[in-house]
This record gives C-alpha cells, structure tokens and sequence, in this order.
C-alpha cells in the first residue's frame, strides 16, 4: 500500500490500544511502542505497513489481524519465539515472566510520574482552564 510509505498523516488515538488491553494505559503504552518498533522496519516489511496503518488510524488492530498477508507475516515472524519459548525450562519461563512483570511496574511508574506533572511538565501547577477544582458553588 503506498499510504503506508508515505508516512502516517494522524496518529491514532489511545482509545485503539486502551480496547485491546482491557483498558490498562500500561500495556496500551506497550502495545503502542511495539507498533512503533515494527513501523521502523524491525519485523520486516509487510508488518511496517501493518503497523503504519494501524498508528495512523487508517485501519484499526483487529481489521490488520483480518488482512491474510499480515497475520502470516506475524505468525511466521512469531514462530521462533514460540519454539523457544517451548524450549525453556519452568524456572527461566518464571525469571522472564518477573522481568515482564518489573517492566510493567516501571511504565506504571513512569506514566504516574508523567500524569502527576501535567500536561507542560508543570509538576502540580494548575492552567487557567485545566477545569481542576472548578466548581459552580
């Protein structure tokens, strides 16, 4: 698809993502950031575009997972992880599921960090028309 090579136009929104992962910001965020990993080129060409498509908004998660060419593409890509996944012995399965597990609780930590500094980075200054603590009484 050349819209793809042309570089995405909107970016989607987080709503996408929020969906796709019981609406926990945390793995939405990793979610996005593995789109964006694949949008470079990490996972070769056709899930590039697969992931351009989907960061721009012109064709959500699921509808790329309807695309035959893609969800090949990810199963073939996907298939040597999942051998040697199989190869693990329980305890290494368990020490990579406690690093997942780590690098949860530090995005949860760095997005709580980001929201309690505002929007500008202006930690707990409040704008003009933020609508925090408005009140009609």
């Amino acid at each position: 698809m050349d819209r793809a090579q042309n570089g995405p136009e909107k970016r989607v929104d987080d709503s996408e993502f929020l969906e796709m992962t019981q609406q926990d910001p945390v793995q939405a965020e990793i979610l996005r950031q593995s789109l964006e990993h694949l949008a470079s080129g990490l996972g070769g060409d056709t899930l590039k575009e697969m992931a351009q498509e989907v960061l721009s908004g012109r064709m959500g998660l699921r509808e790329a997972a309807d695309v035959s060419a893609y969800a090949e593409q990810a199963v073939e890509t996907a298939a040597p992880l999942a051998e040697k996944w199989a190869s693990l012995s329980d305890r290494e399965r368990d020490e990579l599921a406690a690093e997942g597990e780590r690098r949860l609780a530090e995005e949860r930590q760095r997005l709580d960090d980001e929201r309690r500094a505002g929007p500008e980075g202006q930690s707990g200054a409040k704008s003009r028309h933020d609508g925090r603590g408005w009140s009609l009484y």
